[in-house]
């Protein structure tokens, strides 16, 4: 009875009663993250397709040349991931490289584990900091020790499919423009808990899709630290990462301010560990979500300017990141209190379709997931989790993302956030990094 009073309501209200109530959802969600990815999605696919010999090509040069790779991990606390990390990079296809591995004041057995692989010849180099810099601190020390003529920055709790580096490297010799290529990042334990799962569908979108997208229309904007390979003369020209976080960002901006192009590459693929509670997911996207802010709208406000940094490219790339981040954000609760002041009365007809669309776009996107995706097979034990991502993405993700905008652009939050040293924070504060 109530199903059938609910479907008569919308038959009766019509089309437009439809767009005039939920005017957000079409105008934005539907078109950009269903309709419009799937479109660019599919020129991409085709565009690879075309450029088959080319690729093959590139990956001639790479193995003519062979190439130097210096592979460096820093990090506090990993000691339980190095060796696993390390395996991961022993089965590469790809052998021509030295890890560096930097301890930037760990207080677990880390500079006991990183010390015994360096003498077993597990990894070429193993430094530690006594005194706690901060994650750029410890990249930059193991950058100066780099000697590759590519830099591969790595999270240590991350481990590779066999090719990985081989395919974040051929990217290069496609485009000698290129300053950085980003890999794709995903999962390693979706099925963890139901916690990991949404993340797991998360990542295969935002990342394995999103960045396919951006990075196919020339707006890549984030480098993964997790993954990703750099050449090292133009991270020479850009002196390093400065302090976090969103570093990542950050630097890939500051590659692209030098006139570089930065390129995501889908075949190179890496899994990560997340956290597996939502209370450990909460903490690490305040801080991700801090960076747009610290970033994109105070360091590198200067792409929004005429000037020696202005491109038409990075104004487009930097206004696309804050247009669907912060403002389409902030329309979000726009739409919701249109609905509510307007249509208080009809609310009850209104949020059963509201839950109903997001749910349809939801199966819609991941179905684009599983038609480009190489191991689709293993991503339907993720559809069960898909009606989920309503909450998880339409509130749980959106209430982390407003607190950690509100809490940057008044507070400035960052630079007291613990996950760097407070005397790196406040330098940086400083200096305006």
């Amino acid at each position: 009875m109530i199903i059938d009073e609910f479907i008569g309501f919308w038959s009766n209200a019509g089309s437009w009663k439809a767009l005039r109530v939920f005017w957000y959802f079409f105008a934005f969600e539907l078109g950009r993250y269903v309709f419009f990815d799937f479109i660019v999605v599919l020129v991409y696919k085709c565009n690879r397709y075309l450029k088959h010999e080319d690729r093959v090509i590139a990956k001639e040069k790479l193995w003519a040349e062979l190439p130097f790779v210096s592979v460096i991990v820093p990090g506090k606390n990993e000691g339980k991931h190095i060796y696993k990390l390390v395996r991961s990079l022993s089965e590469q296809t790809y052998k021509n490289f030295e890890i560096i591995v930097v301890d930037d004041g760990s207080s677990d057995k880390t500079a006991l584990i990183g010390r015994d692989m360096e003498r077993n010849g597990l990894v070429s180099l193993f430094l530690s900091n006594e005194v706690r810099g901060g994650k750029a601190s410890a990249a930059n020390l193991a950058f100066r020790y780099a000697k590759g003529k590519y830099v591969l920055h790595l999270d240590a709790d991350c481990s590779f499919h066999r090719d990985a580096i081989e395919n974040s490297l051929f990217p290069f010799y496609m485009d000698p423009q290129l300053g950085a290529v980003g890999g794709n990042l995903e999962v390693r334990d979706p099925g963890k808990n139901i916690c990991t799962s949404l993340q797991a569908i998360e990542y295969l979108k935002t990342i394995g899709i999103g960045r396919m997208v951006t990075s196919y229309l020339g707006i890549y904007s984030i480098i993964s630290g997790a993954f990703g390979m750099f050449r090292k003369d133009v991270l020479d020209q850009v002196k390093g990462w400065d302090i976090g976080p969103g570093l990542d960002g950050d630097i890939t901006m500051k590659i692209r301010k030098l006139g570089y192009k930065v390129h995501f590459e889908p075949t190179a693929i890496g899994l990560t560990s997340v956290p597996n509670t939502f209370g450990k997911l909460a903490k690490q996207r305040l801080r991700w979500n801090k960076s747009i802010v610290r970033f994109r709208m105070r360091k590198h406000k200067d792409v929004f300017s005429p000037g020696a940094h202005f491109r038409f490219i990075n104004f487009f790339a930097s206004a696309e990141n804050i247009f669907f981040n912060v403002i389409l954000n902030i329309l979000w609760y726009v739409h919701v209190s249109d609905m509510i002041v307007n249509f208080s009365d009809l609310l009850i007809y209104i949020l059963p379709m509201n839950l109903l669309l997001y749910t349809l776009a939801n199966f819609l996107q991941f179905w684009v997931v599983l038609m480009f995706s190489a191991d689709y097979k293993n991503r339907l034990s993720l559809i069960p989790y898909l009606p989920l991502m309503v909450f998880y993405n339409g509130y749980y993700m959106r209430i982390i993302k407003t607190l950690a905008h509100f809490r940057e652009m008044f507070l400035w939050s960052s630079y007291n956030d613990p996950w760097n040293p407070s005397k790196s924070s406040q330098q940086a504060k400083r200096l305006k990094l």
